[in-house]
C-alpha cells in the first residue's frame, strides 16, 4: 500500500478514519433524499461520506489490503 489515503467523490480521507462501509444502497423513502442509492462510509467521530458503487468497491479493496485479507489462505496462521 503506497498511501494511507482514499479519494471518495473529491475528498481524500486517511483510511483509519473508516469505521465501517455499507453493503447496500441507501434507501429512506424520503422524498427530499439526497443520498438514495449511494453506500454510506461511516467515519469516526459520528460522521458518513456517501460513495457511489465504485468508489464504495474501492474503500473495501483498499481496507481489506491495509488490515490483510482475512480470507486469504496465505495469511492465516498454520494451526497444529
Amino acid at each position: 500500500m503506497n498511501s494511507p489515503l482514499i479519494k471518495i467523490d473529491d475528498k481524500h480521507l486517511p483510511l483509519y478514519r473508516i469505521v465501517w462501509v455499507s453493503d447496500v444502497p441507501h434507501f429512506c423513502g424520503e422524498d427530499d433524499c439526497l443520498h438514495e442509492g449511494d453506500y454510506e462510509v461511516r467515519l469516526d467521530i459520528d460522521d458518513s461520506i456517501w460513495a457511489n458503487r465504485e468508489d464504495r468497491d474501492h474503500v473495501v479493496a483498499a481496507l481489506g489490503q491495509w488490515f490483510g485479507d482475512p480470507t486469504s489462505e496465505d495469511d492465516r496462521p498454520e494451526w497444529t
